[in-house]
């Protein structure tokens, strides 16, 4: 190959390296690719099948914090006779229908506490799905990573050979020496096995992607766009964020369990409606009574206070990481910013850098295919403008993951 050519290919491959994956450019469109990703990674969560239980459950408590009675009634029946001892014809039969009765306030509490329940589940599916979302973002992109090192490894690898091609070719006709072909060879099998050490990540961040998606990932990764969120945050509700949603309904949750177990001092009262249909012996007659009976349990202290004590302590953790959750959105979110700045400026520095690789690149191979450079000297410059595309390549998934992170912390889902 002449040194022309191979000037020529080598910056065929360091542009075609710049360009190879579009989807990292800093002026990206919003893509459909991570939302999809995300349904799919939804419908194989085991947790969110269970939700669907835990809804029903939350509508469950509702319609009996609803009712009539906080409990079902029931139904007793009853007969006496003297057949066994004097056998005088004395028979009653006794039929009474009970039922529980709420407390002044319980009703209102329990209604509260229900739907207090539901608006949890619902955050806590929320916020679910956000977690999900933050760990799909990780994947998504370090199958990016990885991608773009495997093929700049090829990349890397296919020059090595045409470069040992050339050197051999001139080692053949006595203008290079021995030492030159064994640069050239090295620098193959250098290559070689970083295209193995690639394929081996590159498996590896494809096989945990599909993990969580059970799919293969799609061929362009295009990056997520930046939220608007950002400029509005500090005027944004707390609730609009799902951890912070989440934890919000947890701990109104728990406050109302607090209201409930206040409201509910004794077990529930009963009141009975009581037939009896009696005689005293063959010669009488049937009579008939009726009567009403009421059943209030008596007030335990000590289980007032276990019950109590239980429900705020739940509320008081409640409250706790609500705290906490709002500390660590404000914390994350301010890392996710200085990140994606960092990564913006690294981005333009690699940009840079690569530019400046290039251009030692094509003096570099001009002097060797003169004579005026060593072999050695080229191939360290070579490592040097791979070197410079690498680390651009890993900027632009850098920034790509910086943007999702930040999105991440803001709670805003693909």
């Amino acid at each position: 190959m002449k040194p022309t050519a191979l000037r020529r290919q080598l910056l065929i491959c360091a542009a075609g390296l710049a360009l190879c994956v579009p989807g990292y450019a800093a002026d990206a469109a919003p893509a459909s690719g991570l939302a999809q990703a995300l349904e799919q990674a939804w419908r194989l969560h085991p947790e969110a099948a269970a939700l669907e239980g835990r809804e029903a459950e939350a509508r469950a408590q509702r319609d009996i914090a609803g009712g009539l009675t906080p409990e079902p009634g029931s139904l007793s029946i009853g007969s006496r006779s003297d057949r066994l001892n004097r056998n005088l014809g004395m028979q009653e039969y006794e039929v009474e229908l009970a039922t529980p009765l709420w407390l002044p306030g319980q009703k209102a509490a329990r209604e509260a506490a229900a739907d207090s329940h539901i608006d949890d589940v619902a955050a806590r599916r929320t916020a679910l799905r956000a977690a999900l979302a933050g760990e799909l973002r990780e994947a998504w992109w370090a199958l990016a990573a990885a991608r773009n090192a495997q093929l700049l490894a090829t990349r890397r690898l296919d020059t090595a050979r045409a470069l040992a091609a050339d050197v051999g070719r001139r080692y053949k006709v006595g203008e290079l020496s021995r030492i030159d072909a064994n640069l050239a060879q090295a620098e193959v099998h250098a290559a070689g096995a970083e295209l193995i050490e690639t394929e081996a990540a590159l498996l590896q961040a494809d096989q945990a992607l599909r993990t969580l998606t059970g799919a293969a990932a799609p061929q362009d990764m295009a990056q997520e766009a930046p939220s608007p969120r950002p400029a509005q945050a500090a005027a944004a509700p707390a609730e609009a964020h799902p951890l912070l949603a989440a934890a919000a309904a947890a701990a109104r949750s728990a406050r109302a369990r607090v209201a409930v177990a206040d409201e509910s001092r004794r077990a529930a009262p009963e009141l009975a409606l009581r037939v009896v249909r009696e005689r005293g012996d063959f010669a009488e007659r049937y009579a008939n009574t009726v009567g009403i009976q009421l059943k209030i349990p008596f007030s335990s202290s000590a289980q007032l206070r276990r019950d109590t004590s239980a429900a705020q302590a739940e509320a008081d953790q409640a409250d706790a990481e609500m705290q906490r959750a709002q500390t660590r959105v404000r914390l994350d979110t301010e890392r996710a910013r200085r990140a994606l700045d960092a990564a913006e400026r690294q981005l333009a520095m690699a940009q840079d850098r690569v530019a400046l690789s290039a251009e030692n690149l094509r003096l570099s191979e001009k002097a060797f295919s003169l004579g005026e450079s060593d072999l050695a000297t080229l191939l360290r410059i070579r490592a040097a403008a791979f070197d410079a595309e690498a680390f651009l390549d890993r900027q632009r998934v850098a920034r790509a993951a910086a943007i999702s992170r930040l999105n991440q912390a803001l709670g805003v889902l693909p």
